[in-house]
Formats: C-alpha cells, sequence, structure tokens
C-alpha cells in the first residue's frame, strides 16, 4: 500500500499537472484517492490545484464525513463517493474541465466514435452524463449510470471524469480524453473522420486481454435495449467486412454526394448533419442546378 505521504504528494502534482496544461482555472477541479477500504484523501474545497500543499488534503470516510483536515472537503465530494461506492476496483479519482472535451460536452457531443485505436483499446468510448447542478446529489446520480462501464466521461456544461487504479492512471485518461477531443475537432473542421469498422474494432477489443489493459465493461457496436449503457461501452463503427476505415458517411443527394467525393476523394454519399465547404462557384453551379431542376 502506497504511504499517505506519498499520495499527498501525488495529488500536489497531478493538481499542478491539471493546472499547467489549462485542464482547471482558478479553484476548479477535484481530485481523491483511496487510503484504505474505508477513507479517501481529497482535495479541498476553494483551493487552485496548481498551487496545493500536501498539507492541504482531507481524510474523509465512505458517507462524506471529513475525519482529518483543516479545510473542508471539495464541494463536489459526492460525486467521487459515487464512483467509490459503485467501483470497488477504482482507487483514484479526477475531476477538471479540459477546454477542448468541455466544448464536446457543452456541445453535447459525446466522444464515442471510432477514430483512435489507443483511445478503443483504453477507454473504449467517451459518453456524457445529463447535466446536473454541481455540488447538489443530482450530479453524482448522473455520473452513476455510466460509471459500471466507464472510466472516463464528458459532464454535460461541466468537464470531464476519469478513473484509475491510481492517481496517475486516472490523470492519464483525462489526458488522453482532451488529446481525443482535440483530434476529433480537428478532423471535424477538415471534412470529417474515418471510422475505423466494426470488424476492426472488435479486433482491438481482442487486444485489450493480450495486452492486460483493463477495461470495466466490453465494447459493443449498438446501444443494447433501451439504451442502457451500464454493461458496455458502445462505440459508433460502421460494419464494413474486409474494410479497416470507412467514410462517416450518411445517404444525401447524388450530385453532391458526387462533389464531396471529389472533394475528399471518398466514394459513397455524405452525412446530412456535416458541415460542408463549398467554393463560391461551387456554390452557385449547386443553385443554379437545384432551380434548372424546378422547371
Amino acid at each position: 500500500m502506497i504511504p499517505e505521504t506519498q499520495l499527498r504528494a501525488d495529488i500536489v502534482e497531478v493538481g499542478r499537472r491539471l493546472y499547467a496544461r489549462g485542464y482547471t482555472a482558478s479553484n476548479d477541479g477535484n481530485i481523491s484517492v483511496r487510503l484504505d477500504a474505508g477513507r479517501l484523501l481529497m482535495t479541498p474545497t476553494s483551493v487552485c490545484k496548481g498551487f496545493m500543499t500536501p498539507d492541504m488534503m482531507c481524510i474523509t470516510d465512505l458517507d462524506g464525513r471529513k475525519l482529518v483536515g483543516d479545510r473542508d472537503p471539495s464541494s463536489e465530494m459526492q460525486m467521487h463517493l459515487e464512483v467509490y461506492r459503485r467501483r470497488p476496483d477504482v482507487q483514484a479519482v479526477v475531476h477538471a474541465h479540459p477546454p477542448t472535451a468541455t466544448g464536446f460536452a457543452v456541445a453535447g457531443i459525446p466522444l464515442d466514435r471510432a477514430v483512435l485505436a489507443e483511445v478503443v483499446c483504453t477507454l473504449g468510448s467517451v459518453p456524457i452524463a445529463e447535466y446536473a447542478t454541481p455540488s447538489t446529489k443530482e450530479l453524482p446520480a448522473a455520473v452513476g449510470q455510466y460509471v459500471q462501464a466507464h472510466d472516463g466521461m464528458l459532464l454535460a456544461n461541466h468537464g470531464a471524469l476519469t478513473l484509475g487504479k491510481d492517481l496517475f492512471s486516472a490523470y492519464y485518461k483525462m489526458e488522453t480524453i482532451e488529446h481525443f477531443a482535440r483530434i476529433s475537432l480537428v478532423a471535424r473542421q477538415l471534412g470529417g473522420e474515418r471510422l475505423l469498422s466494426r470488424e476492426e474494432v472488435f479486433k482491438l477489443q481482442d487486444l485489450r486481454g493480450r495486452y492486460g489493459i483493463a477495461a470495466p465493461a466490453p465494447i459493443c457496436a449498438d446501444p443494447p435495449p433501451g439504451g442502457d449503457s451500464a454493461d458496455c461501452q458502445v462505440v459508433q463503427a460502421p460494419s464494413a467486412p474486409g474494410q479497416r476505415l470507412v467514410a462517416d458517411y450518411e445517404a444525401f443527394p447524388d450530385d453532391l454526394a458526387a462533389l464531396i467525393a471529389r472533394r475528399t476523394h471518398a466514394p459513397g454519399s455524405v452525412p446530412a448533419d456535416r458541415e460542408i465547404r463549398l467554393t463560391y462557384g461551387e456554390l452557385t453551379a449547386l443553385i443554379e442546378d437545384a432551380v434548372r431542376n424546378l422547371k
């Protein structure tokens, strides 16, 4: 078991990294770790995570009662307690507001597309927990829906939450979520992602066991009946036997599909909900063609 003095120092280091990377601002975020079966070590409320000292930490029990500390524990302690109650295997929890990932959370867009092999192997998918008022009982209830199957999630209009076997494992998952969000944003600005096929995703899931990657639940390519995500990690991955990468396109009018295919060098059609960048001449040609078809 890691000594308490080391865990206090590790929380300080994780907080420093969160602040240095811009994942927290001012007094945002909170960090906790198990001391033993019945006690937690947690960051205090109203302290900048980049300027903490080991003596600032609080010790609580699993019911949230403060046992040791001159300061009060994080105001979002109940969210951490919910994780520890539902996941005995989790030893540490990190909550932060990484800007790009939080942007996805604010936009209501989960990070659940099969884009990066490393993310599929480690996190599977990153869902969005429904919005709940911070520091209230609503938040642990919203988080509780996803805790059983996920080690990382977005919090609607709030931030991100990651779980790990130790403090640095939880912190690194926060890095992975923000890295994934930044890459996803750039790819969408450039015209959209190419997704890993469903068949490739299942191959990656097999690699989890081979390389000893612990995951709380298996990957599933389709939401389970009723939309309950407690038993699997839903990853968007289209079936494409014989292919590893698939253009993320849906049905769209043939003339526009052909235009986009020329622009992106991708066969097939384009999604109805994706931003499409056209030159003025291309847009004019499409309008003229539409007008001719109306006559």
